[in-house]
């Protein structure tokens, strides 16, 4: 026998010889129920190793999984560690700042506070003035007529003192102009004496060298006709200078007649 408790070939069959047929019938039987049994025993541990294999591969799966899971907790542990560090690093340079942002708030917040107050203030007077402007459009829409009509009436005020302006500068001129042609008139009238004594004394001269060349006969005679020659001379200047006053006077009758009428009676 083995170990196990076995029987080896060698010792079987003579064994098996030695056993009568009801016995070896009763052994095959042993044997035969041995078998079957050890063959239910072999399916049913083939059906657990199956089991316990799906159990392995799937417990396999799962360690796989909780490796993966493990090393991504593990990447996402060191990332938060690197980043904690940095927010340690932030922390420790951004102190300071936040120091002086604390400062800076500080600061705002009171001028904000002052701001705010001031506003206030802007609102509650904006307040009182859109009051204020309320009751001044009413005083004006009740006074609007007067008003209107002020601004009428200066509008004409205005108007009579430009018409006045305008008249006074009509006058101004025609009175300039009067005053030129008067001017012309007289220069002109100068100019027309002077010429008439210089034919008058050059008719003279002629008249005495033709007396000179006559007869010493006719001298009395010649006198006659001298005196009666400038007789109507100094008629004729008399009647000239008695003339001349009346057409200045006709001109300026003609003149006060026309300039008041605002037109230029010399004109044409």
């Amino acid at each position: 026998m083995t170990e196990d408790g076995t029987i080896t070939p060698e010792e079987f069959e003579p064994a098996v010889k030695k056993l009568s047929p009801d016995e070896y019938e009763d052994q095959i039987k042993v044997l035969y129920e041995a078998f079957t049994s050890a063959q239910a025993d072999l399916e049913d541990a083939l059906a657990t190793i199956e089991v316990l294999e799906k159990e392995i591969i799937e417990r396999e799966i799962e360690k796989e999984t909780q490796e993966a899971l493990l090393s991504e907790k593990e990447v996402r542990i060191r990332e938060l560690e690197l980043r904690a560090v940095k927010a340690t690093k932030k922390v420790e340079h951004l102190e300071p700042e936040l120091e002086k942002m604390e400062e800076k708030y500080s600061r705002e917040k009171t001028r904000v506070s002052t701001v705010f107050s001031i506003a206030e203030e802007l609102d509650n007077d904006l307040k009182h003035a859109v009051v204020e402007m309320k009751a001044r459009d009413d005083w004006y829409v009740d006074h609007m007529q007067i008003f209107e009509d002020l601004n009428k009436a200066i509008k004409v005020r205005y108007e009579m003192i430009e018409r006045a302006i305008e008249a006074e500068r009509k006058s101004q001129h025609m009175a300039r102009a009067f005053t030129e042609r008067m001017e012309d008139m007289v220069e002109a009238r100068a100019s027309d004496m002077a010429e008439a004594d210089a034919d008058a004394k050059a008719t003279e001269e002629n008249n005495a060298s033709e007396e000179t060349f006559e007869s010493e006969a006719d001298a009395s005679s010649e006198e006659s006709s001298e005196e009666s020659a400038d007789k109507p001379d100094e008629s004729s200047e008399e009647e000239q200078t008695e003339e001349s006053p009346e057409e200045e006077a006709s001109t300026t009758t003609t003149a006060s007649a026309t300039w008041a009428d605002g037109d230029d009676p010399w004109a044409d």
